[in-house]
């Protein structure tokens, strides 16, 4: 097994970006697990989870590390200052075309239509970046400020955690709303 994992861990240092997308892969699907015991449902929704999965590991986990990459060469210094500025700027770049993708992506793997995808964008948009706002720059702040480069991907993946619960609770949240109007006009 040591050796197993000493491959795996060579592995991730030549490729840096596998660590972020192997941190995506379990915990997004981890947070709608969680996010699904919270609502109270006793039986799991695991292709849920397997969306949630490959959502986070094939698109936020690249996106992500390709943001890193880009912050890093716009903002070389290290320091609190540098800090702010990358947080704040992802927050107007980065955050509402993640946001965007996150509602019609997970719409679309969830078998939805184009226009489907599109209005639950329009709807959940703007309250889900609201709270983006109140929670990431002072996450990312304490990233770019505080975390080695190296681990920045693996701490956002942590913090993304609780991040990915509500975001699953937004996304069953419309769904549940729609559900209920479809019942209340039969």
């Amino acid at each position: 097994m040591p050796n197993v994992w000493s491959r795996v861990a060579a592995f991730t240092h030549k490729y840096p970006l596998s660590r972020g997308m192997l941190s995506y892969a379990c915990i997004w699907p981890l947070g709608s697990c969680v996010q699904q015991k919270i609502q109270g449902k006793e039986k799991l929704d695991y292709w849920r989870a397997l969306r949630f999965s490959l959502y986070g590991c094939c698109f936020v986990a690249p996106t992500l590390y390709t943001w890193m990459t880009i912050a890093g060469y716009l903002f070389p210094k290290p320091g609190l200052r540098s800090g702010i500025y990358k947080a704040v700027v992802e927050q107007f770049t980065y955050g509402p075309i993640a946001i965007c993708c996150f509602y019609s992506g997970m719409t679309l793997l969830e078998g939805g239509s184009k226009e489907d995808a599109i209005n639950e964008t329009r709807e959940k948009f703007l309250p889900t970046w609201q709270t983006a706002v109140c929670v990431w720059p002072f996450v990312q702040t304490v990233n770019f400020r505080f975390i080695p480069e190296k681990n920045q991907i693996p701490f956002v993946s942590l913090c993304s955690f609780l991040w990915t619960v509500f975001l699953a609770y937004m996304k069953q949240r419309s769904q549940e709303v729609d559900s209920k109007e479809e019942i209340g006009t039969s």
